[in-house]
């Protein structure tokens, strides 16, 4: 006789503790099986088999068997689609119910709704809770119900809406003794066996650092420094909670909490605006006439514009999976308004090396950079990377850590464009489309 069980399916929460759906699976009243699904939906269409993220994640899920063993228990680790999973499950167990935690995405919401429909039919309840994020969908919006588009109102009823209860911890340690008891391990694949291979790159500690984010509204301007708290990766996968770093923020650094909302409110963008993702938040801007040059397009992705600035932003990014804030800021300014290459191509270049890559974040920021965004900079504002060199990088300390030709003007390349030139073209093109 099949064993009745409760699933919980692991997707961007890989953790134990204070987790929203886990714990809800956990205090069902089954036994509970931990599922993670490697998504060939996603895995297939990423064009680098050494990617970081992959590594990350199958190290965690690593760790979490690790975590789970020392309880009897363990996870159902599968790769393929999920409803393979739920199919191949079905046969070994009864499933009473599944749960997990929202996910945002276009794509996740597809799958989660054929999912919902497939368990469904079977007679299996589908339940799914609100993890990665302390507000969501509607839950800050005007008086009048519509959906905020600029930060700042936006931030200040969110501050006004949160309550101790928003940030209360999901006390899932108590409950392990509802996990399923498994007498052999489930098999972990390899990477190889999923057609990748162990990436190089390192990713940053899972370690808050209160003296970094004490000093973060004056030193999150400099790259060149230690400054920010390098857990957007761990934010992004859920390797740590959104509750717990809230909680941190607000006794620590309002400027820090104010990058944690601006985050909820991109979510909360792509939530009401999900044109956002394929065309400009303000659909005028989707009449730019873009040069799109790709020997240009090749010059930036690799580092070669011969704008220092701009360069090493994206030599850290193609070593490192990182970007500092404000040269995010800087190379895609730099890209739109200087070489006229359409944001989206930029978009993707950094959706397939960033390690903290997340949609609705990189699309905003992509769509600010641009003009084309919500509560984004005016068109007609166009950076100057060596006065973004003069305020935030002086010393050139952190150029030279990533450009070690800087001082050989045999070897480092002229610049691709004149500044005073590009910025014209842009505003002259700019201000045709949109007249």
């Amino acid at each position: 006789m099949k064993k009745e069980v409760a699933i919980f399916w692991f997707r961007r929460d890989l953790r134990l503790n204070d987790n929203a759906g886990f714990f809800h699976a956990l205090t069902s009243g089954l036994p509970v099986l931990p599922v993670f699904i490697f998504d060939r939906e996603i895995l297939d269409k990423l064009e680098d088999k050494d990617d970081a993220r992959v590594s990350f994640i199958h190290s965690v899920i690593t760790t979490l068997k690790i975590q789970l063993n020392n309880f009897q228990s363990d996870i159902y680790v599968y790769h393929g689609n999920p409803s393979e999973v739920f199919n191949a499950l079905s046969k070994t167990y009864q499933i009473s119910s599944v749960y997990t935690n929202h996910d945002y995405e276009p794509y996740a919401l597809t799958r989660d709704e054929g999912i919902r429909e497939q368990l469904s039919n079977r007679g299996i309840a589908f339940y799914t809770f609100k993890d990665q994020v302390i507000f969501e969908k509607a839950e800050v919006v005007k008086d009048d119900g519509k959906p905020y588009t600029v930060f700042t109102p936006y931030s200040r009823k969110w501050k006004a809406r949160l309550s101790d209860s928003d940030l209360n911890a999901f006390d899932t340690e108590t409950h392990f003794d509802a996990l399923l008891k498994v007498d052999e391990k489930f098999k972990l694949p390899s990477l190889e066996e999923m057609g990748f291979s162990k990436s190089l790159i390192e990713i940053p500690e899972n370690h808050f650092d209160a003296d970094i984010i004490s000093k973060y509204k004056e030193q999150r301007d400099f790259p060149f420094k230690k400054g920010t708290s390098r857990l957007s990766v761990h934010l992004r996968f859920g390797t740590v909670s959104i509750r717990d770093l809230v909680s941190k923020a607000l006794r620590l650094n309002e400027t820090w909490l104010n990058e944690l909302i601006w985050r909820e409110f991109y979510q909360m963008i792509l939530w009401h605006f999900p044109h956002v993702v394929n065309s400009a938040f303000k659909p005028a801007y989707d009449q730019i006439p873009w040069r799109n040059n790709e020997a240009d397009f090749k010059a930036w992705c690799h580092g070669k514009t011969g704008y220092p600035i701009v360069d090493a932003g994206m030599r850290e990014l193609l070593a490192t999976g990182f970007m500092h804030n404000r040269v995010r800021m800087i190379t895609a300014s730099f890209l739109v308004k200087h070489l006229l290459i359409d944001w989206k191509r930029g978009e993707a270049w950094f959706a397939r090396h960033l390690l903290d890559f997340e949609l609705a974040s990189n699309n905003g920021g992509w769509q600010w950079a641009a003009s084309s965004g919500c509560d984004a900079a005016p068109y007609f504002r166009v950076f100057s990377p060596a006065l973004q060199t003069q305020r935030f990088d002086p010393n050139a300390l952190y150029i030279r850590r990533w450009i070690p030709e800087f001082n050989d003007p045999f070897v480092y390349p002229k610049p691709i464009v004149e500044h005073s030139f590009a910025r014209q073209r842009v505003l002259d093109t700019y201000k045709k489309a949109l007249a």
